[in-house]
């Protein structure tokens, strides 16, 4: 089967300010030319990353924050560039991340959803087409017409993943959106993310919901530290992922038991 995507050892460095700098601890106005010029250090959020997606298939990325998830997302649809190695992507991308991020508080619903498909690519009659389905889906027919401003946050991202979520693309990057709203609509969310499976859509999901993965991928990576630490069937990364929390956990809970150990051995100082 052809592939969608090959991410072919991708490497990312951010420079980042140096521990104990008025740039890291904020405790100065820096002026911008005394910003640019303060130390920094290479921070690698990726290293040497590789793994390919089959056309149709759903890929699962799951690991802990600051992993370096959400940046292979970055990378992928543009937002980023790589350090080093190469991207390559066959096919018409639609990213669901940051939802509602591209929404103006003083447009109504109606017409942040024009404003929000455009941003992403659709076309006004592709836009006008799909309303319906998309106020539908996100459960905001009675404040159609009235400014965002006024929504809850619930409301609001709702009608962002609803029209993310109807655009026609061939590879959908999905960052953490299944989170979104209450059960019910996130199980909604579960639902679309499933049809367009069945559709052929390549999908990229990242998400600490392991279950959600271990449901609708049929592929997982673990990103630790950058680096990829473990591939293969679902349920066998979530178990391995699971175990290496657990160990952690335990290993933290340890450190902590010997520090207050020593604290207690440690003579009392009036």
């Amino acid at each position: 089967m052809p592939l969608d995507v090959e991410f072919d050892h991708v490497s990312k460095r951010y420079l980042v300010a140096a521990p104990g700098s008025a740039a890291a601890t904020g405790a100065k106005l820096l002026s911008l030319r005394r910003w640019r010029g303060a130390p920094r250090l290479p921070f690698w959020a990726l290293r040497n990353v590789s793994f390919a997606v089959r056309r149709g298939e759903t890929l699962g990325i799951v690991g802990a924050n600051g992993a370096g998830k959400s940046t292979i997302l970055k990378l992928l649809c543009g937002i980023t560039t790589p350090t080093a190695g190469e991207i390559r992507l066959y096919g018409r991308v639609a990213a669901l991340i940051e939802i509602g991020s591209g929404f103006h508080p003083e447009l109504t619903g109606r017409e942040n959803v024009f404003l929000s498909g455009t941003l992403l690519g659709m076309r006004r009659r592709e836009i006008a087409a799909k309303l319906d389905a998309i106020v539908a889906f996100a459960g905001i027919d009675s404040f159609l017409d009235t400014p965002v401003k006024w929504y809850s946050s619930g409301m609001y991202v709702r009608l962002g993943f609803a029209v993310a979520a109807h655009l026609d693309a061939e590879i959908l990057l999905v960052d953490e959106v299944l989170a979104v709203g209450d059960e019910a609509f996130q199980a909604r969310c579960l639902a679309r993310v499933e049809e367009l499976r069945r559709r052929g859509a390549t999908i990229i999901l990242i998400s600490h919901d392991l279950a959600a993965v271990e449901r609708v991928c049929e592929r997982v990576l673990l990103i630790e530290r950058g680096c990829v630490a473990l591939e293969g069937e679902p349920r066998q990364v979530v178990r391995g992922y699971r175990e290496r929390l657990i160990a952690a956990a335990a290993d933290h809970q340890g450190h902590d038991s010997r520090f207050n150990a020593d604290a207690l051995d440690r003579p009392l100082h009036v």
